[in-house]
């Protein structure tokens, strides 16, 4: 495989060969996209339980956070061209094979669970290869042309993909939505068994044998900031609310709203819509002064936007789609500047494995919060744990606007450990 060494990538990489990729890439992504729409959906019209769909979304996200830590270390050491040609290959495989045994009236929620894990297990591994690699195959200088085609297709497809699956869900049965998601991962497959990938230059082996230290550094640089363990916690508790939130959507939409796969598109596109419009506006406004005040207030307004749902009779969809906007809008804010403050506060040398560790402490209580919500919206019904939800993210929000430690966290730049200073 080609090397490339990162210290002397200024020459011009041409953008063909990245742009081949990045295409077929995208395809496959609307294809995974419009089965994870039909997937759910089956879930929920053949089982109408809010615990079933918990458990989906708990087998899909467990592969990213139980193998995060050492994943980047896979990504690095291993081929990457193979690792994205390994994880749509098994990804299109399992989806096949599922495929055949439903067009057969084999179907099982079983299968359906074995087979979200082995998706979210491609995507844990193939998301960070991409990402990788793309730094080999780009000059610098379009690095940011590459940042705003990659926000743009997430846009897109958060907006498309839910009407697309809707309508799918409307003309085909499971086993042929399935079929066309196999068919579009095919260009993605094809295109990396041609095109070169570059490698990284290899590097002195005895280098690696610090991860296990600079992981405990990382560990250590995180628990002695009592702001930053707050900031993790409040974001945990958003990660707490939120993912059965989403997850549990479906349910609301059909037992609360009488609605169907078009309603849930249309509240999952709403999401998408504010998430796009938040992005922008942020990028424009900037935010007030302290861009902790900024993320709290907009979280407060998510909660609201979580009570509106909550609260909104059930003939007033169109204000629970509202609803979801305001989520997405606000969301964008409360993501983007968590990063934002991390890469102003944390020294380079380290931000790396800070920012990884401090997002994947506040994904960790996805599964605790689908665990809980469940089966309480089996036994109370879906709206509560949105007015539940929303009510405790505004105190939380509220409260955080009086929390010295983390509203100073901009003016305190605790420094790396000795021997990680930038040389």
């Amino acid at each position: 495989a080609q090397e490339v060494d990162m210290a002397k990538n200024e020459v011009e990489q041409p953008l063909g060969p990245f742009l081949l990729i990045w295409s077929s890439q995208a395809v496959s992504l609307l294809g995974s996209s419009l089965v994870s729409f039909a997937l759910i959906w089956w879930l929920t019209e053949s089982t109408g339980s809010g615990t079933i769909l918990a458990v989906a979304t708990i087998v899909t996200i467990m592969p990213r956070l139980v193998l995060s830590p050492i994943i980047g270390t896979l990504v690095d050491r291993w081929p990457r061209r193979l690792i994205m040609l390994g994880a749509d290959s098994l990804t299109a495989l399992a989806t096949l094979l599922l495929a055949l045994l439903f067009s057969l009236n084999i179907q099982s929620i079983y299968l359906v669970y074995v087979l979200m894990f082995v998706r979210g297990l491609g995507t844990a591994f193939h998301g960070p290869a991409m990402i990788a690699s793309t730094s080999l195959m780009v000059a610098e200088k379009h690095f940011s042309r590459v940042a705003g085609l990659n926000n743009a297709l997430r846009g897109a497809m958060s907006i498309l993909a839910p009407l697309a699956g809707a309508l799918l869900v409307e003309l085909l049965p499971l086993h042929l939505i399935l079929a066309v998601d196999v068919l579009s991962a095919l260009p993605a497959i094809g295109t990396l068994l041609f095109v070169v990938v570059p490698q990284p230059a290899k590097v002195d082996p005895s280098a690696t044998a610090s991860i296990l230290t600079e992981l405990k550094e990382g560990v250590k640089y995180i628990t002695s900031w009592r702001g930053l363990m707050l900031l993790i916690g409040v974001y945990a508790m958003v990660h707490f609310l939120l993912a059965p939130a989403t997850a549990l959507m479906p349910l609301l939409v059909t037992d609360y709203f009488g609605g169907g796969a078009l309603q849930l598109a249309w509240m999952q596109s709403a999401t998408g819509v504010g998430l796009v419009a938040g992005g922008l506006f942020l990028g424009v406004w900037g935010g007030f002064e302290r861009r902790m005040a900024t993320a709290m207030v907009a979280l407060a307004f998510m909660g609201l936007g979580m009570i509106l749902i909550g609260l909104v009779p059930p003939a007033w969809f169109g204000l629970a789609v509202a609803g979801m906007f305001l989520i997405g809008f606000t969301l964008s804010f409360v993501t983007s500047l968590r990063l934002a403050v991390l890469q102003a506060v944390v020294p380079p040398a380290i931000q790396g494995r800070v920012i990884t560790m401090v997002l994947s402490a506040t994904a960790l209580t996805d599964p605790f919060g689908l665990a809980l919500a469940g089966p309480l919206s089996d036994s109370v019904g879906v709206r509560t744990w949105y007015l539940l939800g929303g009510l405790i993210t505004v105190v939380v929000a509220v409260g955080t606007l009086y929390a010295p430690a983390i509203m100073a966290i901009e003016d305190q730049v605790v420094p790396a450990p000795a021997g990680e200073e930038m040389l």
